[in-house]
């Protein structure tokens, strides 16, 4: 049987049997639509075209930069400047607040478009610190991406691998440049496929989810994706999407115009069930535009025009805690919106324990805790409050504690594993408990104990649980 991802309860195996997905995985992929099966029609994403170079030239892709009729990767109806990019999130989000995801997806390569790719990363991060960040590459620049990538907050990445054999590659790739050179035939596979593994290697190291993208190209490499799966799954990647090629004439790519035929329904389920013995598949995809918009299968991306960047822009922590709060309710089905529910923030180094100092803490994972459970809704980014890594009573500006403050002003408490004097008065004065008495225990297991109490101590009036 095909093996499919479900963000609530992990992946079957060809035996059958139920893959648990731990809690730290399985909160990171429950509102990504492209990880969770389950999330892809509750979620919407937004892929940000500010990438129009790419350093591989494949048989199957053509870019297109102006084309609004055609959907399928690589092609875009506009380019954005990084300043236009994070202009338009800020306006996607106020329209749809079901937003959770931003990637950088093309036209071309991200990670070719480095400069460009990571300015619009760390803006989006800054201005939208609850959004997550995602990005899709063909994986030849990952090795060097890699610590940059971790350290902006992109926490899933996609790589698509087609082959793991340099010959069929050949068949696959013209060219690749790397370092001021261009590489071609098995010698530009062997290179793309070393960095590749290296590059996924890497992340995973790291606590990235990483997600393999194959485009499957009949009498070429569909007979070679098991292996892609197999070494892959070995590497710690987290879901492979076996893609059908397209290879339309009228797209103008190579193989549509030799005549390359296209996957039909049958190989395309046979590939699936084959790699699904050994990995997840992912059988919901779109093989979405650069600048895609919206649920996946409902792409809203001309309903957006080009958004002014604005000198002076509005506020956006409103719509950040509206955004919380329909997350929470989407997450718990409804239980979020209980009088006795509320929203709490822990700081975590992985999201197991309670294992980090307020000070210290460089994003808090906010967790909705009702009759559902403790439940993860998303996480929040910010700059460290405290640098100094010994004995830190905080010594920063006002305006850096303030700003801590605002990112949590709708949450009822804050649990971490110690906090400074200073900060502990300013978020009671807030109205937000700090916790510590729960120190480097399990979350969901401290966050559940501390609910209990906090309910039969409340009162249940509905207007004291969200933000004015």
């Amino acid at each position: 049987m095909t093996s499919c991802l479900s963000a609530a309860g992990g992946s079957r195996c060809h035996t059958g049997q139920r893959e648990p997905l731990s809690d730290v995985v399985a909160g990171k992929v429950a509102s990504h639509p492209c990880y969770s099966q389950n999330g892809h029609h509750r979620y919407a994403r937004m892929h940000l075209p500010v990438a129009p170079a790419c350093n591989l030239q494949c048989n199957y892709c053509n870019r297109k930069f102006d084309c609004s009729n055609e959907s399928r990767p690589g092609v875009s109806s506009s380019l954005l400047t990084p300043e236009q990019a994070v202009a338009k999130v800020r306006h996607v989000a106020a329209v749809i607040p079901q937003l959770s995801v931003v990637g950088i997806a093309g036209p071309g390569d991200p990670l070719a478009n480095i400069q460009r790719t990571f300015t619009t990363l760390e803006m989006v991060r800054e201005q939208l610190p609850d959004l997550k960040l995602c990005l899709s590459t063909n994986g030849l620049m990952l090795p060097d991406a890699v610590e940059r990538l971790v350290n902006v907050g992109v926490d899933h990445v996609t790589v698509t691998i087609n082959t793991l054999d340099a010959d069929i590659a050949a068949q696959i790739y013209a060219w690749l440049w790397l370092d001021g050179e261009r590489y071609s035939g098995r010698e530009a596979g062997e290179i793309l496929i070393a960095r590749q593994l290296e590059g996924v290697r890497c992340l995973t190291a790291k606590g990235v989810l990483v997600k393999i993208n194959s485009v499957l190209i009949p009498g070429i490499n569909d007979g070679a994706l098991s292996d892609v799966s197999r070494e892959l799954r070995a590497s710690g990647a987290f879901i492979h999407n076996i893609m059908p090629l397209i290879a339309r004439p009228e797209h103008g790519t190579v193989f549509g115009l030799n005549g390359q035929p296209e996957p039909n329904a049958q190989m395309i389920a046979q590939v699936r069930e084959r790699c699904g013995e050994v990995m997840p598949q992912m059988t919901h995809c779109q093989q979405c535009r650069a600048d895609a918009i919206g649920m996946l299968g409902e792409d809203r991306s001309q309903q957006f025009a080009l958004t002014p960047v604005e000198e002076s822009p509005q506020p956006w922590l409103p719509t950040l805690y509206r955004r919380a709060q329909l997350h929470a309710s989407i997450a718990t089905r409804g239980e979020s919106e209980e009088p006795d529910a509320c929203l709490v923030a822990v700081a975590s180094t992985r999201g197991d324990a309670i294992d980090c100092h307020f000070g210290h803490a460089d994003r808090f994972r906010i967790y909705s805790l009702s009759a559902a459970g403790a439940v993860l809704v998303n996480e929040r980014f910010t700059p460290k409050f405290c640098q100094r890594s010994d004995n830190c009573e905080p010594q920063e500006s006002d305006a850096r504690m303030t700003a801590v403050l605002d990112l949590l002003a709708d949450v009822k408490a804050v649990f971490c594993a110690r906090i400074g004097y200073a900060p502990w008065q300013k978020l009671e004065a807030r109205g937000i408990q700090p916790c510590v008495d729960h120190a480097w225990q399990p979350v969901n297991e401290a966050l559940t104990g501390w609910w209990q109490l906090w309910r039969k101590t409340t009162p249940s009036d509905p207007a004291s649980q969200g933000v004015a």
